[in-house]
């Protein structure tokens, strides 16, 4: 039933699909420049209701706060600390592109011991690093978390992750990251999904514009993701890529199936096609019932009444059909799917069936 209505739904909508829309370059492109860089950092969260972490379980969080105890000018030596409203965490973030000192990033929060849960817990100020080891924002302030743990005598929920949460602004840059496009006078675009004929059109797109706009082509293709771009005179970078970003493009992709064997889930490219072939598809069940027998002695004989075995066994095909299916388009191919009436672990069977008799014309993935 869930494969009909999936199958159903598909087919509502693929005749009011447009063939191909055109999509901006902003949105299938990246300048190369202009790219994230990860940061992460170790620190503790504190404040917590009991629900740090055990500090037995995780003496790395006791040195932590013996260290930052000790920065804080208080001695700590020659006792133990037995403080349960503690956590030790692992701080990440991602620093945008272009972004200057002083300006504020969210970041995540993962505890790393024992702790049961973040919730209402502060975060420590908290050094962050990128891959070159240079100390880039400090992140400090309240912990959100979503999600939530409640204990009993003989039972517990939880619901959600206890356990991570995030600090929205909670980190400042203290350090720019080097480069930037400035007076760039080369310009590289990457295609998010590598195609030649989506790169050769937005070549052919930028030379079009600049051509009219500035007498020049300025652009030329390198591979199925890249594309060089030459900056003409008497514009700045950041004004002339604005100006590139939003031409129209119609973005090209290879045929692609894409099948989650364990939710069930079928996503099929517009562009797939299937070969005509003959399909059948049934489950076959076997029924075998044992029906045991009473004999009983002829009269006068003085036998015995004994018990024989009798067993049925009985095996058919039942909704078994056999269909040819033959999709030259998206629409044509769902509408025969569905008329097989199959559930999802069935279409999925029969695709890889197709795909192995060489009838599917497009890449199938398995997730």
């Amino acid at each position: 039933m869930i494969g009909r209505i999936v199958l159903s739904v598909l087919l509502a909508l693929a005749p009011a699909l447009p063939a191909q829309a055109a999509s901006r370059i902003k949105d299938i492109a990246t300048l190369q420049s202009s790219r994230d860089n990860q940061l992460i950092g170790y620190g503790l969260v504190i404040g917590l209701q009991g629900s740090g972490d055990g500090l037995r379980n995780s003496p790395f969080t006791e040195q932590s706060m013996r260290a930052m105890l000790e920065n804080l000018g208080i001695a700590t030596e020659g006792g133990r600390v037995r403080a349960t409203n503690v956590a030790a965490v692992i701080v990440t973030a991602n620093l945008p592109p272009f972004v200057q000192s002083g300006a504020r990033i969210d970041v995540s929060v993962s505890s790393l011991g024992d702790a049961s849960s973040l919730a209402g817990g502060t975060l420590v100020m908290t050094p962050l690093k990128a891959a070159d080891g240079q100390i880039y924002a400090v992140a400090q302030g309240p912990v959100i978390v979503s999600g939530f743990q409640a204990q009993g005598q003989a039972e517990q929920l939880t619901q959600g992750v206890p356990t991570g949460g995030r600090v929205p602004n909670g980190a400042i840059v203290e350090r720019e990251v080097p480069g930037g496009i400035g007076d760039l006078r080369q310009l590289v675009l990457q295609l998010r999904n590598p195609d030649f004929s989506t790169v050769v059109r937005i070549t052919d797109a930028i030379n079009d514009f600049t051509q009219a706009r500035y007498g020049k082509r300025v652009a030329a293709e390198q591979d199925a993701r890249t594309v060089n771009i030459s900056r003409p005179d008497g514009v700045s970078t950041a004004r002339f890529f604005a100006e590139l970003e939003n031409i129209p493009v119609q973005a090209d992709s290879p045929a692609k199936v894409v099948v989650d064997e364990r939710s069930g889930t079928i996503v099929i490219g517009q562009d797939v096609k299937i070969n005509r072939v003959a399909i059948s598809h049934g489950a076959l069940t076997v029924r075998i019932t044992e029906m045991p027998k009473v004999v009983q002695p002829a009269p006068f004989s003085k036998g015995e009444t004994a018990v024989e075995p009798f067993t049925a066994i009985e095996a058919n095909r039942p909704d078994s059909k056999v269909a040819i299916l033959d999709g030259p388009d998206l629409q044509t191919l769902v509408a025969g799917l569905n008329r097989l009436g199959v559930k999802p672990d069935g279409i999925i069977a029969i695709l890889q069936g197709i795909k192995s008799a060489g009838a599917l014309q497009a890449e199938l993935v398995i997730q």
